[in-house]
């Protein structure tokens, strides 16, 4: 196994992770700005306000997201099992 091997496996790792993790995200920041922007005009400065509506938001976010993730993540794998005997060498 080069370093070159390891850098490019690193690479995709981190691609992946990037990938899987910005829907939601991109969901959780969607929703505070948009629970920021109604406490300002509205003047309620409840703490517990901008947290629920993230984590209600998130969730269904994972809902919707969850098979295309798992794929993601499966190819990945699958790709990376399929490459041990290229890594052993």
């Amino acid at each position: 196994m080069t370093q070159d091997m390891i850098v490019g496996l690193a690479r995709q790792a981190i691609e992946l992770t990037l990938l899987i993790s910005l829907p939601m995200l991109g969901l959780g920041l969607i929703v505070g700005l948009a629970v920021s922007i109604f406490q300002a005009v509205t003047q309620i400065q409840e703490m517990t306000l901008t947290f629920v509506p993230k984590i209600v938001a998130v969730l269904v976010g994972l809902l919707f997201a969850f098979p295309w993730m798992m794929n993601k993540l499966l190819d990945f794998t699958r790709g990376l099992i399929e490459q041990i005997p290229q890594f052993i060498r």
